[in-house]
C-alpha cells in the first residue's frame, strides 16, 4: 500500500472527484482531503491510498494533468522525520 500526496486542488474538490480521477489507474483504498475548518472547503491538497504498482501508474499518469484548470502535482507521501528541534532563542 502506498500513499500519494496530491496538491494544487481547487477549493470545491471533493472525495468522489479524487476517487474517480485516481480510479482510472486502479482501486482507491482511501482518500483524505485537507478541509478548512471554517469554510469547509478543500485546502488544496489530499492523500490517496492505493496499491504500489497502481500508485506508481497514477503518479506518472496524473502528475501535471489538468484538473479544473489547475495542473495537479502528485508525489509519493514522505513520512515526517522526528528529530531534535531548535528551541526558542
Amino acid at each position: 500500500m502506498k500513499t500519494l500526496f496530491v496538491s494544487n486542488l481547487t477549493p470545491d474538490t471533493d472525495d468522489g472527484q479524487i476517487e474517480q480521477l485516481f480510479g482510472e489507474f486502479g482501486t482507491v483504498r482511501g482518500v483524505k482531503i485537507a478541509m478548512d475548518v471554517f469554510s469547509g472547503q478543500c485546502r488544496g491538497h489530499a492523500t490517496v491510498d492505493m496499491e504500489g504498482h497502481e500508485a506508481r501508474a497514477a503518479m506518472s499518469g496524473l502528475n501535471g494533468r489538468d484538473f479544473k484548470g489547475n495542473a495537479l502535482r502528485v508525489s509519493e507521501e514522505r513520512k515526517r522525520v522526528k528529530g531534535k528541534t531548535r528551541g526558542r532563542r
